[in-house]
């Protein structure tokens, strides 16, 4: 259990900072490479996919955690994190225009990333017995 908390918890992160970095580099990647390729990226696939991702292993990385720890104190940037990213994706930049869907955007995936920070330290902190042990 602990190996796949552990290893959740750095997923999210990870998927969660993809966003972040998603959002803030997409529209200047496209720009500068507008003259070398000869595809066009679809913006909203690539929100949905991460969103995809990131939701499930972000409810499965803190509901282990919290099998493992008992510790509920990070949920609610957890919460409102996921519901952000949604949220952006759902509304899009056509309600939100783009600097609103960024800002969510990006609200979100900093509030995952602590809520995931917390869940790993936490753990750590504890030194529960399920966290330390090395895989068999």
């Amino acid at each position: 259990m602990q190996k796949t908390q552990k290893r959740t918890d750095k997923i999210a992160i990870t998927v969660s900072l993809a966003c972040a970095i998603h959002c803030l580099f997409m529209p200047s990647f496209v720009i500068l490479s507008a003259g070398f390729l000869s595809i066009t990226i679809d913006n909203e696939f690539i929100h949905r996919l991460l969103i995809f991702i990131v939701v499930p292993v972000s409810i499965i990385a803190l509901y282990i955690g919290y099998k493992n720890h008992k510790t509920t104190s990070f949920f609610p940037a957890a919460t409102i994190g996921i519901i952000a990213l949604v949220a952006a994706v759902i509304m899009g930049e056509r309600l939100l225009g783009e600097p609103g869907e960024q800002a969510i955007t990006l609200l979100g995936s900093l509030l995952l990333v602590f809520a995931h920070y917390q869940n790993f330290q936490t753990c750590k902190r504890l030194e529960c017995a399920d966290c330390h042990k090395e895989p068999a």
